[in-house]
């Protein structure tokens, strides 16, 4: 306490707190690799993380929420024709004391006044115009009817200019011709500019003559012509909004307020002007606002305007447009609606967002923005550390120049067995080496020993080519195997990239037709709803991909869990048929045989226990010297890499 100020602590309620460290760019990333992994679509990945808010923090969805909130208030605030029925109740005050006037006198003018009173029409606006020259006997009824035209016009004026309580107070003739002047300047400003003038001058004049109008302070033709057209926007919905007898009745009111001194048509003028130069605004909108009050014009209008307001804040936020970025959020538009603390959650998702494409997390592409090369490259680090946690301990892959190459030609040599090997067992030479260690011992009996056994010696090869062809059929999201796959071939991707960059790989992802992915594109691939799975056109661009890369080891790696459905026909049709064609199936062997007679190692992994795939893969297996794997779902990283880490093992240039 200083002198007699009291001060008051507490938890800080405005917001995220102000002195928190900004957010940590390389834990959002993550958060949008994880729902990557997981089978989610990148793009809605990164919407998320800025729709929920990276750590938990406010995201576009609270202030959305807020929005909607705010809105429905706004819908139920009260009834728009509240114009129209204040009229009528002063109307109806007004004909009560002009009779009561009328009935105290006994002259022939106070019977003609009363008849003409009893056929007035009972529409208030037409009733309100045929009174316009009728002598008032009352002065009560006179200015209570006045104030039916006076109060309707100050409503509309002062809806459409904010500036003009105080001049619209003023009687003063002086006060209207300056409001008039105003209008007439005003609408000839407007004209220039829609004709492409410069006119930055002229809105100087403008307001200097007339910047008593205008308490905003504008500080271009740009800005007045913002704040005019919203409003404009919201009376023209309010009208669209009322039922054909209410904008009959509500437009012939204001006809006959503004109707004095050619105001009606200024205000026509100024409308039209405002449509040209804004009509991406909602003019012609409708809008549902229900309430017990009746609504006056003006708070009418104000809360059309204000559900416009939010309307458009709730595009903005929505990010639905194509390449939309923070950057389209109106941040004062945010503060004016939402408050402050709404607005500083926007800058600090705006300032990640531009941090992420700083730092090079994000790329702009046409769709909007993407994970860069450096985010999928942590991305892939995150599918391989998860797949090797699942691996069981030993050798990790790297390269042993002793070993042998696990395929290839046979070269003739042999060499004694290691533990890990895979080559074939040379029969001969292993019976061999038992013999002459029991003929050194002096015993006729042979018996094999692990020091006997030698493989044979495959030609070696430096580097490999590796297709892994993975189905992007719609089975695999239906059965939740859309993120085990993308994990697996990102994990490969970065695990060929940084540990084995001489080998070639190819990601081939196929549905009805099968087409290169490169990891970028695996990491954006979206579902695509169509039935057929094309083995038969991925088998063909592996082949493609192993010539392509003669000098390297052939590998091939197919994920599916689905038998083949599709096939190309010769002029590059893809035929989908169920159950599978017997020509979808010979197309599909035939790629196995050339495969096969490439020299190319095939290896299956079947997800599913579809028992057609089953008899289908296991009789590739057979025919191409393949293997099949039948891993569970979350097991397939471990598998897909593990195979390629044993192929990969010991070989070396030749």
């Amino acid at each position: 306490m200083t002198g007699s100020n009291r001060f008051r602590y507490g938890a800080w309620r405005g917001g995220p707190d102000p002195l928190a460290p900004p957010y940590d760019v390389r834990a959002a990333v993550d958060q949008v690799g994880a729902e990557v992994l997981g089978g989610g679509s990148l793009r809605e990945a990164l919407r998320n993380l800025l729709r929920r808010g990276p750590d938990g923090g406010r995201g576009l969805d609270d202030l959305a929420a807020r929005a909607r909130r705010m809105r429905r208030e706004a819908m139920r605030r009260g009834n728009l024709d509240g114009a129209v029925t204040r009229a009528q109740a002063l109307l109806d005050q007004a004909l009560a004391a002009e009779r009561e006037e009328l009935a105290s006198r006994t002259d022939d003018a106070a019977r003609f006044s009363e008849a003409r009173l009893d056929s007035l029409p009972r529409s208030t606006a037409r009733a309100v115009e045929e009174l316009a020259d009728y002598q008032w006997a009352s002065d009560e009824a006179r200015r209570t009817y006045q104030q039916i035209l006076d109060g309707l016009r100050n409503e509309v004026l002062e809806q459409r200019f904010a500036g003009l309580r105080q001049a619209l107070g003023n009687q003063d003739p002086a006060a209207q011709r300056r409001l008039a002047e105003m209008m007439n300047d005003l609408n000839d400003l407007l004209d220039r500019h829609a004709r492409g003038e410069d006119t930055t001058d002229a809105f100087a004049e403008f307001m200097r003559r007339h910047g008593e109008f205008f308490p905003e302070k504008p500080g271009s033709v740009d800005e007045l012509i913002d704040a005019l057209a919203r409003r404009a926007a919201a009376g023209e919905r309010l009208m669209r909004s009322l039922s054909p007898q209410q904008q009959e009745e509500l437009s012939r009111l204001m006809a006959q307020a503004l109707g004095n001194g050619g105001l009606a048509d200024q205000m026509a003028r100024l409308t039209a002007n405002l449509r040209t130069l804004r009509p991406d605004l909602a003019w012609d909108r409708r809008a549902q606002v229900r309430g017990q009050q009746g609504l006056g014009y003006g708070e009418a209008a104000g809360a059309l305007a204000e559900i416009g307001d939010l309307d458009e804040l709730l595009d903005q936020l929505g990010q639905e447009h194509p390449g939309a970025t923070l950057d389209d959020v109106d941040v004062d538009a945010v503060e004016r609606i939402l408050g402050r603390g709404a607005a500083g959650d926007v800058r600090r998702l705006q300032e990640l967002e531009r941090e992420l494409r700083r730092q090079g997390w994000l790329t702009r592409g046409g769709d909007g923005l993407t994970l860069s090369p450096k985010a999928l490259r942590r991305l892939g680090g995150t599918a391989l550390r998860r797949v090797f946690a699942s691996l069981e301990t030993g050798r990790r892959g790297q390269h042993d120049l002793r070993d042998a190459g696990a395929a290839g030609e046979i070269t003739g040599a042999s060499r004694p067995w290691q533990h890990g090997d895979e080559q074939p067992i040379d029969v001969v030479r292993t019976v061999a080496n038992a013999v002459r260690r029991g003929t050194a011992s002096g015993s006729s009996a042979v018996s094999l020993a692990v020091d006997d056994f030698e493989v044979v010696e495959t030609e070696r090869r430096a580097s490999a080519a590796v297709a892994l062809c993975v189905d992007l059929s719609y089975s695999m999201v239906a059965e939740d195997r859309w993120g085990p796959m993308k994990q697996t071939a990102l994990a490969l991707s970065h695990l060929v990239a940084t540990k084995f960059p001489q080998d070639a790989l190819q990601i081939i992802g196929f549905g009805r037709y099968a087409t290169r992915l490169t990891a970028e594109e695996l990491a954006g691939v979206e579902p695509d709803y169509v039935q057929g799975t094309n083995l038969q056109h991925a088998l063909q661009l592996a082949g493609r991909h192993l010539r392509k890369h003669s000098g390297s080891e052939p590998v091939v790696l197919v994920v599916t869990d689905g038998e083949p459905t599709a096939h190309l026909e010769e002029g590059g049709e893809a035929v989908f048929f169920w159950p599978p064609l017997s020509e979808t199936v010979q197309a599909t062997v035939a790629e196995v045989d050339a495969l096969s007679r490439y020299g190319a190692t095939l290896n299956l992994f079947m997800l599913g226990e579809d028992e057609g795939l089953r008899r289908f893969v296991d009789a590739v297996a057979r025919r191409c010297g393949g293997r099949v794997f039948t891993p569970d779902t979350e097991d397939l990283g471990s598998y897909v890499v593990n195979d390629y880490i044993r192929a990969r093992r010991g070989r070396v240039s030749r």
